[in-house]
């Protein structure tokens, strides 16, 4: 909608700062784990977008509210990104993890030296260069723990690519670290509850008044939708022209498919 990793969309600044000239409120609310939302806010201003760090909601910061909100005093284990790391900092929450953590002996040899941290009380999952089978054992051997927190940033299993490269991401971990614990993480990011009654309750939303945007069926559109926001499909991330034409021939029933009340190329259109 608004930028690809460092680029900027055409005309899409233009087109919010406009939105703010003639009094509309604009909130950013982004899946993005691996920025703080003092760095979006930073990130914005690069790129011109007009912007507060009020009006900024990213899944980083979702994590350390969700945490202060359950009042937690424990540590917790990051699967993760400097991001989350730096938010549950704000909130003075002790955390472990970030950054790699490589096969230094063999698998086995590693389940048996591994020392369980007792001071661990949850295990957040984001986007994770890093991530590895060291990782994988130490979330999984945490959450053996039904005590223990099982939180995912946000389901989103593909980033939007700068080439015809697949672009994996965080749901792709959350994944693989659910089969391996047999647990269900709680998402916190788009479309889920928890971001929907953060918001409304935040920023005060009437739903009849607001048009969710979003280049993501799965997410942005279904947000909205559970909302009951109207919503603005964009066809520069993840979701295609051919994927709107195959909703349009569709022969299922209109209640299954997350259609968007309206679409457009860019945000600029």
């Amino acid at each position: 909608v608004l930028w690809k990793e460092t680029e900027v969309i055409k005309n899409s600044p233009e087109t919010v700062n406009k939105f703010k000239e003639l009094g509309k409120k604009f909130f950013y609310i982004t899946n993005n784990n691996t920025k703080t939302r003092s760095e979006f806010l930073e990130k914005c201003k690069n790129l011109k977008y007009d912007a507060t760090v009020d009006e900024i909601v990213c899944t980083s910061f979702l994590s350390a509210v969700y945490l202060k909100e359950k009042k937690f005093d424990k540590k917790v284990y990051i699967v993760g990104n400097a991001g989350i790391a730096k938010e549950l900092e704000t909130e003075g929450i002790k955390y472990c993890g970030v950054g790699p953590d490589i096969m230094e002996e063999d698998e086995v040899e590693m389940i048996k030296n591994f020392k369980p941290d007792p001071e661990v009380g949850a295990v957040i999952v984001g986007f994770d260069k890093h991530f590895s089978f060291p990782k994988l054992l130490k979330a999984a051997t945490y959450l053996q723990d039904p005590s223990v927190y099982f939180i995912g940033t946000n389901c989103d299993t593909e980033r939007p690519s700068p080439n015809t490269n697949k672009f994996p991401g965080t749901g792709c971990f959350i994944k693989i670290i659910e089969v391996a614990s047999n647990r269900s993480a709680v998402m916190l990011g788009k479309p889920e509850s928890f971001l929907s009654e953060y918001i409304i309750k935040k920023y005060g939303l009437n739903p009849q008044r607001t048009l969710m945007i979003g280049d993501n069926c799965d997410t942005d559109i279904l947000l909205g939708k559970r909302c009951g926001f109207q919503t603005l499909l964009v066809l520069t991330g993840i979701t295609t022209q051919n994927d709107i034409d195959i909703m349009n021939a569709s022969t299922t029933n209109s209640k299954d498919l997350i259609i968007p009340d309206y679409y457009a190329n860019e945000l600029g259109d």
